[in-house]
């Protein structure tokens, strides 16, 4: 008995070993993390900038 069930199963699983396909993508996976850096830098650049007129207030007059 247990001979057979292991011989059911081997012919199973050839036969539905044809039914699967495994196909890589066309195109890569692209992953968008833009927002996330372009705030850090807009934040790093306004503190730069407060830092400069603060410490030159000659060079911007108001």
């Amino acid at each position: 008995m247990k001979k057979r069930a292991i011989i059911v199963a081997g012919l199973s699983g050839i036969a539905l070993g044809g039914c699967i396909q495994v196909k890589a993508p066309d195109k890569p996976i692209e992953i968008n993390l833009n927002v996330k850096v372009q705030q850090e830098v807009v934040v790093r650049l306004q503190r730069d900038a407060q830092t400069l007129i603060q410490n030159n207030p000659e060079l911007f007059p108001q």
